[in-house]
């Protein structure tokens, strides 16, 4: 099929291993897939993408009057595309002042939402931002937060409105008029075989249980952190020390104190609980 299949997460979800196991999937024969040439998917924030379809430099425009040209961006990088484009995307799935949304135009097929037990998140993203943990839990509570908006410094990304955590999982898994599929974090770990095989049959790629097998064994944690270690990873944040740190389910445990679990309980409870991240008891999952 030709159009955009979205991967879209809250950052430090794991949009980044389903990416490097898509780019295993389909390396004709080329294991593993190397982390800083990831062609087999784009990021829809990119500003060397936005400029090369708008034909001006995005560097000229504010944040708004990007934000109202994205939607004919993606239509025609889907309409020129001969294939299934995977974008990742970190933006919540909002709409324009004329009540366009940006992210469901035509050429979008469906979109891939990959979701994580924010407790861990919030220790992922402090890492990730250089900060300490109240920081990112403020900032994962925060409906103005937003990544690449500081007005002195030019992003080699767009602006992405991230919303609060909760409003935006909600934002995808409940988008109008857009086929979604929810993935966890937690079962791409637990179960994956079965979780991954699940979204490349809902994404319409025809792919054996034997390949997706390999895929998955190419895009090991332990392959993504060997490759961090030797080349680096140009995608992660100046601020943060490793992008592949850690990968692991539960590990909030071992950090975070009473204060911050209930701050990011209170905050996130009720979506927490419709994904099975909490109890009706209010007990902890993961």
């Amino acid at each position: 099929m030709s159009g955009i299949v979205w991967l879209a997460s809250y950052p430090k979800s794991g949009n980044t291993w389903f990416r490097v196991f898509l780019a295993n999937l389909r390396g004709e024969g080329r294991p593993p897939a190397d982390i800083n040439d990831l062609r087999s998917s784009l990021i829809a924030s990119a500003r060397e993408l936005f400029d090369d379809a708008v034909g001006i430099e995005s560097s000229d425009l504010t944040h708004e009057e990007a934000e109202r040209l994205r939607p004919e961006v993606y239509e025609e990088l889907a309409r020129q595309s001969g294939e299934t484009l995977f974008v990742k995307i970190h933006d919540a799935f909002t709409r324009l002042q004329d009540g366009r949304p940006l992210f469901a135009g035509p050429g979008v097929l469906c979109s891939i939402c990959i979701i994580r037990n924010p407790l861990d998140i919030a220790i992922s993203l402090a890492h990730h931002l250089g900060s300490d943990i109240d920081t990112a839990i403020g900032n994962m509570d925060d409906p103005e937060y937003a990544f690449c908006q500081k007005p002195r410094r030019l992003h080699n990304q767009l602006r992405q409105r991230l919303l609060t955590w909760s409003e935006h999982v909600l934002s995808w898994v409940d988008a109008p008029g857009l086929r979604v599929h929810v993935m966890r974090y937690e079962d791409m770990h637990l179960q994956p075989l079965e979780t991954f095989a699940a979204a490349v049959s809902f994404a319409g790629l025809r792919e054996d249980s034997h390949r997706i097998a390999r895929a998955l064994e190419l895009s090991s944690f332990v392959e993504l952190q060997r490759q961090e270690e030797e080349h680096g990873f140009r995608e992660k944040s100046p601020a943060a020390q490793l992008f592949f740190r850690k990968g692991k389910i539960g590990s909030w445990r071992e950090v975070m104190n009473e204060v911050q679990v209930a701050r990011v309980v209170e905050a996130h409870g009720a979506v927490m609980r419709r994904f099975d991240y909490l109890t009706e008891r209010g007990e902890i999952v993961f």
